[in-house]
């Protein structure tokens, strides 16, 4: 049992001991500090994005960098996870990317605006985090969509692989929300494969694939593909 002159030393001695392990942590984190942060990169798009960002209380809902709430996906590597191409389209019209399953408020974002918030979240993925946030290890494996597909005669379009392959897969890469395209050149023509990509809604009411209301030049390239799908 200690003294009470050895207790007062004890406790002067750890109070010490960890207070100087605190500061050298904080040192060593403010020295970090320059090394990974990306602030060189920071434009004014970036800079518009985050009042964006703050002027709707995103943070209400969604985690970045650690903060704020848990309601929403985390967003620190969203881009690198859905590209900027997505994220685009589901800001535009979120509840029509996932039909009756997403809760995220229709904000009307003008494009630009849109721009501005992609920037954001893009720099915000480039701060060395040091592995932050780390991939749960209940979370669906995502498999990256792949290049070959069997028998088709077009070139694959980059618009498939930012967007589409997020619900559709081709040769088994993909996701899995939507069915699996290969082989839909022989179950449908390409004039019906137009009109589908035009307005899925109108042609099957209910359906959970949204109007993404595609250039005609888009469209027409994702139709020859597809109908090469043989």
């Amino acid at each position: 049992m200690l003294s009470k002159s050895q207790a007062r030393w004890f406790f002067v001695g750890g109070t010490a001991f960890f207070g100087a392990i605190f500061i050298f942590l904080t040192v060593d984190s403010l020295r970090e500090i320059p090394a990974r942060q990306n602030q060189d990169q920071m434009t004014a798009a970036v800079v518009r994005g985050k009042h964006i960002w703050d002027r709707n209380n995103c943070m209400g809902c969604h985690t970045i960098l650690g903060e704020g709430a848990y309601y929403a996906p985390e967003l620190t590597r969203v881009v690198e996870r859905r590209g900027k191409e997505w994220i685009a389209v589901f800001l535009r019209d979120p509840a029509a990317m996932f039909p009756g399953q997403r809760r995220m408020v229709q904000y009307d974002f003008s494009p630009e605006e849109i721009q501005d918030l992609v920037a954001f979240l893009e720099w915000i993925g480039r701060i060395d985090t040091n592995g932050f946030p780390p991939q749960p290890d209940l979370a669906p494996a995502t498999v990256v969509a792949s290049r070959s597909t069997s028998a088709s005669t077009a070139a694959r379009p980059a618009y498939f692989d930012t967007i589409c392959v997020a619900c559709h897969s081709v040769g088994g890469a993909g996701g899995s929300v939507g069915p699996a395209l290969d082989g839909v050149g022989n179950r449908l023509t390409a004039a019906e494969l137009d009109r589908w990509l035009e307005d899925p809604p109108a042609v099957k009411p209910g359906t959970a694939m949204p109007n993404l209301h595609l250039p005609d030049a888009t469209r027409s390239e994702l139709v020859s593909w597809l109908a090469s799908l043989k």
